[in-house]
């Protein structure tokens, strides 16, 4: 009889569960539409290839600054606590999964009751039973089960893994702009070594042109003034020679905590940033392809999916809860009778059907955050690939223009230096005034120092744009 009534009972809640199933509600996931151009400026159209493609050691071919960027990647602090985020939400994952699982519990109980011989429990067990105290042994398990009717269970575990996947693509992101940095900072530390090189030649010219102008002021051709013009245009040079030791040194430092070392002693390098070549041809591919390639791109979609999938959830919170019950074990009013089989078994099922109706407006409030809160993931979405194509955009745009700026400086510099031999020159030989070696001096020293600038600018903007396209997370 017991066996049929179970059988009954579990017949009415499948088909309870049955007609409920069919009624899951949130939308899956669809991509909002993002209005990207087809093609950036000065890219053939169709043209799919991109630098982020190519893995950041055949990117960067100095050896000293892979070993950096290996360093980096391995030391940084910034990336490792990126990385124990992704650990967390792993572990989020993992209890979204177990909410499908049945709860299972087991006990083991042991109790004595004793009444008091007035009392009405006191008088029936004395009477019935000839004792004065009931006593109560058991062992049970018990279950219980919520079945995923509306898919409140089934979001929450999106929502877990989106979270999840998010945090990876945030590390990644974090590593692309770790390469990017330490290749930016090395750059820039060989900029002020070529610059360090020019104050210190130009020192020396200044040394020399002061030494001719003190001869020539003994020989009474020039005047006193003209040998403190050339002296104070010797220290201009001099000045520079401190200042330069000193932003190396605070750039080996800084490039030292990139790697999460102790910023200590000078980064060995033997490399010329006028000898480092560059790239002929920078593939930016299309703006579309920024989506799956780049990581913060992604993380900023996958926090969408992520809010998307807890509109779902809170939406099915509003629905009937349905939870099974089920228990079982041993129980008797004596110890010597505890594990007497079947006599002591006993055992229990029940299922209950609960439907929230006044929650104080709390299940309609996080419902309606919900969807505002993705509506807020869908503006950052489309934010994050904006700002995308408008990386990559500027990074081309620098990149040609600095080859201009190059070549213009480069064509500078040389005239500069033949205008700065003529003038050495000239003035030994009593054909020109003081001033004119001054201001070609001066001007050579300028252009020498902007044309390390324009160089070290090149590589960081080969460099930017790697990074904006998604490069530096293989």
């Amino acid at each position: 009889m017991t066996i049929k009534i179970y059988k009954r009972f579990f017949g009415l809640l499948s088909g309870a569960f049955l007609i409920l199933a069919s009624c899951r509600v949130g939308k899956n996931y669809e991509r909002p539409p993002v209005p990207v151009p087809a093609q950036f400026a000065g890219i053939p159209a169709g043209d799919t290839l991109s630098i982020a493609e190519t893995g950041w050691k055949e990117f960067f071919t100095d050896p000293v600054l892979q070993q950096l960027i290996d360093s980096a990647l391995r030391g940084n602090y910034d990336l490792q606590a990126a990385l124990t985020h992704i650990d967390a939400a792993g572990q989020q994952v993992k209890l979204a999964k177990a909410a499908f699982l049945p709860k299972v519990s087991a006990q083991i109980g042991a109790n004595t009751s004793v009444y008091g011989k007035n009392t009405l429990n006191g008088l029936s067990y004395q009477a019935f039973l000839g004792v004065d105290h009931l006593e109560d042994y058991s062992v049970e398990a018990n279950l219980s089960w919520e079945a995923d009717i509306w898919g409140k269970m089934r979001r929450q575990k999106e929502v877990a893994l989106d979270n999840y996947l998010q945090t990876y693509e945030a590390a990644r992101a974090v590593q692309t702009t770790l390469v990017a940095d330490v290749a930016e900072s090395y750059y820039n530390l060989l900029m002020l070594d070529a610059q360090l090189g020019i104050a210190r030649s130009n020192l020396a010219l200044g040394d020399s042109i002061l030494q001719i102008t003190r001869l020539q002021k003994t020989a009474g051709d020039v005047t006193q003034l003209a040998v403190e013009q050339a002296d104070v245009q010797k220290q201009a040079a001099a000045l520079l020679v401190p200042q330069l030791e000193e932003a190396i040194r605070i750039q080996e430092n800084a490039l030292h905590i990139l790697t999460g070392a102790m910023p200590e002693g000078a980064i060995d390098r033997n490399a010329d940033i006028a000898q480092i070549p560059l790239p002929d041809h920078l593939e930016a591919g299309v703006p579309a392809a920024l989506l799956s390639r780049r990581p913060d791109v992604r993380s900023a979609e996958l926090g969408l999916m992520a809010a998307n999938a807890q509109v779902g959830a809170a939406q099915a919170s509003m629905y009937p809860v349905l939870n099974i019950t089920a228990g079982g074990g041993l129980d008797a009013f004596k110890a010597s009778n505890w594990f007497s089989i079947p006599n002591s078994l006993f055992g229990l099922v029940g299922g209950t059907i609960l439907q929230p109706i006044l929650e104080g407006r709390q299940l309609k409030t996080q419902f309606e955050e919900a969807k505002i809160a993705r509506e807020q993931a869908v503006i950052v979405f489309r934010q994050s690939v904006l700002n995308a194509v408008g990386e990559v955009s500027n990074a081309l745009v620098t990149n040609d223009k600095l080859k201009q700026q190059e070549q213009i400086e480069g064509y500078r510099l040389s005239t500069l230096k033949q205008a700065i031999s003529h003038a050495e020159l000239l003035f030994r030989s009593g054909l020109a005034n003081y001033l004119e070696v001054i201001t070609a001096q001066g001007n050579l020293l300028q252009s020498e120092l902007d044309y390390a600038n324009i160089k070290r600018e090149q590589l960081s903007s080969v460099v930017e744009l790697y990074r904006s396209v998604g490069g530096g997370t293989k």
